[in-house]
């Protein structure tokens, strides 16, 4: 996820790939509420599967605040391990997106809960954190940054072309396979996103215990 720093300046968003909470089939949840139900009566006992410090980390600490739960966290390297412990139920919840669509459909994984304004198109029958009760709203988002210094034509022309690819459907269809929404913004809409997605980032880490307290 891009975010800003001293070197670079944004150019443009182009895509955002929903979170979703991703339970294992052998969980006796079916919902959001029969989870956040159990998590209340066993504390510290549901175990996430996370890259420590990641989106796959700050998803579901995000929602875990919100809920006032406490979940316990199970470290892993990375996807390949975290989507093996979950399919194994070694863990029982994960962050997902819809590229698991389809272990969903064949039983292997279970979708509780899509962090969304709307529910998906793609997923008509999962709820959003927000229709729950509960004001959680998380994708991975992806966008071009330039080097810091680059001329303002330059950094024009990139957003530029990012501005026509988004509106290309074979470029929407292909987001599509990748679980993935088409979602643009220009340089100055891109930039503000970033400030609000870096401050709810940097308020994630730091009830994490990631970063200092002032």
């Amino acid at each position: 996820m891009p975010n800003c720093n001293t070197t670079t300046i944004p150019s443009c968003l182009i895509s955002s790939t929903p979170s979703i909470l991703t339970a294992s089939p052998k969980t006796k949840w079916k919902t959001l509420k029969e989870l956040v139900d159990d998590a209340k009566a066993r504390p510290g006992q549901i175990t996430v599967g996370a890259s420590l410090g990641s989106t796959s980390h700050f998803f579901p600490a995000l929602f875990e605040k919100e809920a006032k739960l406490k979940f316990n966290y199970v470290s892993y390297d990375g996807l390949a391990q975290r989507r093996n412990a979950i399919l194994g139920g070694h863990t029982d919840l994960t962050d997902g997106n819809l590229t698991q669509k389809g272990k969903v459909d064949a039983g292997q994984l279970r979708f509780l809960a899509i962090g969304t304004e709307k529910r998906s198109p793609e997923l008509p029958n999962v709820p959003t954190f927000k229709e729950l009760g509960f004001n959680v709203l998380y994708a991975v988002s992806r966008g071009l940054m330039a080097p810091k210094g680059t001329p303002a034509d330059i950094v024009a022309k990139l957003d530029a072309a990012c501005g026509q690819a988004s509106k290309d459907p074979a470029f929407a269809e292909s987001m599509k396979v990748q679980g993935t929404d088409v979602r643009y913004l220009d340089r100055k809409a891109f930039a503000a996103f970033l400030v609000q997605n870096d401050k709810l980032n940097k308020d994630i880490a730091r009830d994490l215990g990631l970063l200092k307290r002032p």
